[in-house]
């Protein structure tokens, strides 16, 4: 991109963009766009480069042979595709927004695109005819609407999805007496845990080889935990860990699916699901804070021994199927008070940067990721289910014969059973917040009600918006 696209077709709009921009991150070190800078130098005119930018290594050989794919029917497009860490991801895109050095096109996240809509630096998907002609019934329902912004436009064209269920040691599971059929169907509740918490008990094993359900269990030298946990909430809404238990007793994470602007942290619901999942730690069930390393996350406690279950998204099937010394099982996130089990739905989508200088190949690349020919590839490759309806069965298929069972991922899609991953403004300030306060709960076992004050904090916010337009 050129260091002056931006300011040339928007000189007043630019001006108070790269502001509010550098705000939002004045913690970023010089280094950071230093190096972005010097990248742009050598491809500012080469207007026919679409640089691409991805955080997922596990994605990048599939959108590679995509990009391949592309320039065979695009000879005069050059699809660069940069890989960066989820840790530096966002530091370095909203640099490259400020510095006019980020990407055409870029894979976005529902926790990050509602700023970015904020700050005006993405292209709506109307705008380009490539983008425009995409048809919202080809994706899994509710991915477009999840991209589509309070304005109406669409901001992203659908990439993939995930829910999130459990996976587990089919080894440990035989060892215990227990078969596949034991974890269908089971239920929980806040009160005593219902039968998921007896298998959990039943799971745990402790150093003299005493089980959590059996006279004598010392619940402060434990060999193997039942449930296996590294993170106490996903920094927002405990997508991987909690989420599903608490909207099966009720709790919705905002007052709208979408786009809302009152957050309920303050639901007793949420909070008798937060007291008794975290006191499972309190009973030796499950690892208590700090124990793990976050950064070894579920799969390596399942992968160690140390586990015999962990709840994580579809996006690790890959990752399990890939060590062959682990059998492993999955299973759906058990039935909660409501009568029903619940995931979290989350999805993926790959924006345009409205200062690209490439506006028709970005959207010409936004939109073949988003085709059939792309997706399946994807799909072949067997790390995410994609967003296109006809490319998850294809998906599916071939996490089967890796040997893992996609079902408990796919059935809560296939019912309904599914609740957005929240998409509001001013996410980073919710997560600021609530991320202390998730393992407050979990590190020094306040009650879940101490969220109440927390947000009445996040609310005021939403009510500042209010005020401001008025």
């Amino acid at each position: 991109m050129t260091p002056s696209s931006f300011s040339t077709h928007r000189p007043l709009r630019a001006a108070r963009t790269r502001t509010r921009l550098a705000l939002a991150i004045s913690a970023v070190p010089l280094l950071a766009l230093t190096g972005c800078s010097a990248n742009s130098d050598a491809t500012a005119a080469e207007t026919g480069v679409i640089d691409y930018w991805l955080w997922d290594t596990s994605q990048l050989p599939a959108y590679q042979q995509c990009a391949e794919m592309f320039e065979a029917e695009h000879p005069d497009q050059d699809v660069r595709i940069t890989q960066t860490g989820w840790n530096d991801y966002w530091t370095k895109l909203t640099a490259g927004f400020i510095a006019d050095t980020g990407p055409d096109v870029f894979t976005n996240h529902v926790s990050q695109y509602p700023q970015f809509v904020e700050l005006d630096v993405l292209a709506p998907l109307d705008e380009h005819p490539a983008t425009a002609a995409l048809d919202p019934d080809d994706y899994q329902e509710g991915l477009v609407d999840l991209w589509t912004g309070p304005d109406g436009h669409q901001y992203g064209v659908p990439k993939d999805w995930d829910t999130v269920a459990a996976f587990y040691n089919e080894k440990l599971i035989a060892d215990a007496g227990l078969s596949p059929e034991d974890l269908e169907g089971w239920t929980w509740n806040p009160e005593d845990g219902g039968s998921f918490e007896e298998l959990v008990a039943h799971l745990t094993v402790d150093k003299n080889g005493v089980r959590g359900d059996e006279p004598g269990f010392d619940k402060d030298n434990v060999a193997v935990y039942g449930l296996g946990l590294s993170d106490a909430g996903g920094s927002t809404t405990g997508q991987g860990q909690w989420s599903g238990f608490a909207a099966s007793n009720g709790w919705q994470v905002t007052d709208e699916p979408l786009w809302g602007t009152h957050y309920n942290f303050d639901d007793p619901a949420l909070h008798e699901t937060l007291d008794w999942f975290f006191g499972l730690s309190d009973k030796g069930y499950m690892p208590a804070y700090g124990q793990f390393n976050t950064a070894d996350g579920p799969i390596g406690q399942l992968s160690s021994g140390s586990a015999a279950m962990v709840l994580e998204g579809s996006w690790m099937i890959s990752t399990f199927a890939a060590n062959e010394d682990l059998p492993v099982g999955t299973a759906r996130i058990p039935v909660g008070p409501d009568g029903t089990s619940k995931s979290m739905l989350n999805g993926l989508a790959d924006s345009i940067a409205k200062n690209t200088d490439n506006p028709e190949g970005a959207a010409q690349w936004a939109a073949f990721m988003g085709s059939a020919q792309c997706q399946q590839a994807v799909a072949k490759a067997g790390v995410v289910f994609p967003a296109r309806k006809d490319a998850t069965p294809i998906a599916a298929d071939v996490y089967r014969q890796k040997g893992i069972d996609p079902d408990p991922f796919l059935d809560p899609v296939e019912e309904g059973n599914t609740f957005f991953f929240p998409v509001t403004n001013h996410g980073a300030d919710v997560s600021a917040l609530t991320g202390p306060a998730f393992e407050d709960i979990w590190a020094n076992r306040v009650p879940g009600s101490t969220l109440t004050e927390i947000n009445d904090a996040i609310n005021i916010l939403f009510d500042t918006d209010q005020t401001d337009d008025s």
